[in-house]
């Protein structure tokens, strides 16, 4: 872990902070809507759907925007403003369409900034770490999930009931992210001059013909191998992603429309604990096997392959909605959600990984930015849809749909990507 780049170090204390932040909310958003603001099971999915499917979308316009300037990181600033200072006007709200007005504008904040974020860190990693970098990030991510709901825990043991004034107080480590923003550099992003291309693509065919070069060494303390030769010309950046990414977009589709938002896990357990006290501690824990998995993972994708790894996350998946729909009591419960940091581990930081692999270094921003959208809109139906069956038809069958889309997404997964090499050997997937 020495060995990444300061940038990536700084880019994962920023999103620390920011989780830490946001999962203070999250835990205790389920009950606050339900039994305080008195919303429904659907009003819960409406909210956090759209503010994921609203975030999604604005992905891809920031992709698209970081893919044609050289600077990314005016965008990730942006975002993390946005997300700073809309968060604690959740302390206001007295309707649930003010929570959903909140909601969306948090998370149209990280629809502008994690694009260009996820951009800058694939900048400041080389194929062999890609999925060292993304499972750190991740793992950092998750250390503020910990962190976050630990807080509140504490906060509400010693000012019960005070949810508002708790909601207000995120501002402060919302403001510490915006801060260090302001110390990440952008990586080098190779504008060559037409003879600098010449003289590179020299010194390629020299390599390749077995003779020495005196060129200096490029680390990734430096600068990412794969990004010294980066072409913002508008043919390339115009240029149509590869199949193989394609593919990829509409196999996760159809797991996302399986996985719907962790607020309805939440709710129950919530319901089955019989108060939401130590639900932020459940939070927390989930999260501390999120980091401790992450990073593991990670370097594991970058070692066997990303399909592998993503696979075993969403089969963990399906079986903790398996569980959820066939358990009832607390007990049961918590050790399937604790299971399902597992799933976030495996799947999140490789997919991401899978992403930078499959897309070429020019088409990045807009490729993780068609990621998200398909994970957001994704989970705006996938929680509308689950909410209609919750009320419907009961917890029982809108877990069990949930696990079955994602066995099915799984077996389509080794279909459409059915040759994999690992990275160091190819630089991705097929």
């Amino acid at each position: 872990m020495s060995r990444l780049p300061r940038p990536v170090w700084l880019l994962g204390w920023v999103s620390l902070a920011t989780d830490a932040a946001t999962e203070l909310i999250y835990p205790l958003l389920p009950f606050f809507l339900t039994r305080v603001l008195h919303a429904g099971a659907v009003s819960l999915g409406v909210i956090e759907g759209a503010a994921e499917a609203a975030s999604s979308l604005l992905k891809i316009w920031a992709g698209g925007v970081a893919d044609r300037s050289p600077r990314k990181r005016p965008l990730v600033l942006l975002g993390y403003s946005i997300s700073s200072l809309a968060r604690p006007f959740i302390a206001l709200t007295t309707t649930w369409t003010q929570v959903f007005t909140v909601r969306v504008l948090d998370r149209v904040g990280k629809g502008v900034r994690s694009a260009p974020r996820d951009a800058m860190l694939a900048g400041w990693a080389t194929p062999t770490t890609r999925g060292k970098v993304f499972g750190f990030h991740r793992g950092m991510d998750h250390a503020g999930a910990i962190i976050g709901p630990t807080l509140a825990s504490v906060f509400l043991f010693f000012y019960p009931d005070q949810y508002r004034l708790l909601f207000g107080l995120t501002i402060i480590p919302g403001a510490i992210a915006v801060a260090l923003i302001f110390l990440v550099p952008e990586p080098d992003q190779g504008r060559l001059t037409t003879s600098a291309k010449a003289t590179a693509v020299k010194k390629a065919d020299t390599t390749q013909a077995g003779l020495k070069t005196r060129a200096t060494p490029v680390t990734a303390e430096t600068r990412a191998p794969d990004v010294v030769a980066q072409d913002f010309s508008p043919a390339v950046v115009s240029a149509p992603l590869p199949p193989s990414f394609n593919r990829f977009m509409m196999v996760l589709a159809l797991f996302t429309l399986g996985n719907s938002t962790d607020a309805f896990l939440l709710l129950r357990l919530t319901d089955a604990a019989g108060t939401v006290r130590f639900v932020p501690l459940m939070w927390a824990g989930l999260h501390v096997v999120k980091a401790s998995v992450s990073m593991a993972a990670g370097s594991w994708s970058d070692r066997i392959g990303r399909r592998t790894v993503i696979a075993t996350g969403w089969i963990v998946y399906a079986m903790v909605y398996a569980g959820f729909a066939l358990s009832t009591a607390i007990l049961p419960l918590l050790g399937w959600f604790l299971l399902y940091g597992f799933y976030f581990g495996f799947a999140e930081g490789t997919e991401k990984a899978l992403v930078a692999d499959l897309a070429p270094a020019e088409r990045r921003g807009l490729a993780f930015g068609i990621y998200n959208a398909v994970t957001g809109v994704g989970a705006l139906a996938a929680s509308i849809f689950f909410g209609l069956v919750w009320n419907a038809y009961g917890t029982t069958a809108a877990f069990g749909l949930g696990a079955a889309l994602a066995l099915l997404a799984t077996m389509l997964l080794f279909v459409v990507l059915p040759r994999e090499a690992t990275p160091a050997g190819s630089a991705g997937l097929l």
